[in-house]
């Protein structure tokens, strides 16, 4: 998933140098929802992880 992020935040980085701003506005929240669940589930598995013994 952090793949698709990275993905999207150079798409969102192209299209801006190129001018085509609704597509780098839109390429940047995804990268940035793609970010915040991979973030989500990186702090889920870090609890998971502690918790086996």
């Amino acid at each position: 998933m952090l793949r698709w992020t990275v993905l999207f935040i150079i798409l969102a980085i192209i299209a801006g140098i190129f001018g085509f701003g609704g597509i780098a506005a839109g390429a940047a929240s995804i990268a940035k929802i793609l970010f915040f669940i991979f973030l989500v589930l990186f702090i889920i598995s870090l609890i998971s992880g502690r918790r086996s013994v």
